[in-house]
């Protein structure tokens, strides 16, 4: 990793372990606002060594534009859960061939870019 981006990375995950310890929960419920924090920090150590051994440099920007759009998100909205992704027109294909890839296909461009880090459940 160049040093650019190893400075540009430890810089972001020390913004989202500051946002964590002064995270306040929209409910205004302490134990809301434990568990929400507790997530944040739960989510940027899980993400962050997930894709600590990249080394491509187009990999590596695009994890941190997501980790960028979580946190402004969830810092616009009040909620550090990733926001649900819908599906595309035609998402729901029966279990046939290539109707089947071709929705897969569709689901995958429509993954918005916050999302990028989690499988479909």
């Amino acid at each position: 990793m160049a040093a650019p981006t190893r400075s540009t990375v430890l810089s972001l995950y020390r913004r989202v372990f500051c946002i964590a310890r002064t995270w306040q929960a929209q409910s205004g419920v302490q134990n809301d606002t434990e568990a929400e924090r507790k997530y944040i920090v739960q989510e940027a150590h899980t993400l962050f060594r997930q894709n600590q051994q990249l080394k491509d440099e187009e990999l590596i920007r695009r994890c941190l534009e997501e980790c960028e759009a979580r946190i402004e998100i969830g810092l616009h909205y009040r909620n550090p859960y990733p926001r649900a992704s819908y599906l595309p027109p035609l998402g729901l294909a029966t279990q046939k061939g290539r109707k089947l890839r071709a929705q897969q296909r569709l689901r995958k461009q429509a993954k918005p870019i916050y999302l990028q880090s989690h499988d479909e459940t």
